[in-house]
């Protein structure tokens, strides 16, 4: 479920997240981190936007 909220074109937030899956910011932070990032591979990005706090987005993925 975290790998398709990030993969949207407008990704996710982490209160998005959390509403999403129940997990508390710091779980949903480390699961990026660790897992995804380091353990995945996976190219994941983060901004702040306005209106929605800091957004993360995985890229470059198909």
């Amino acid at each position: 479920m975290l790998v398709d909220l990030l993969k949207r074109k407008r990704g996710a937030s982490i209160e998005e997240v959390m509403e999403r899956t129940g997990w508390q910011a710091h779980s949903i932070r480390g699961a990026i981190s660790g897992t995804l990032k380091k353990k995945l591979g996976l190219d994941v990005t983060s901004e702040k936007v306005d209106g929605r706090g800091r957004v993360y987005r995985i890229v470059g993925q198909a």
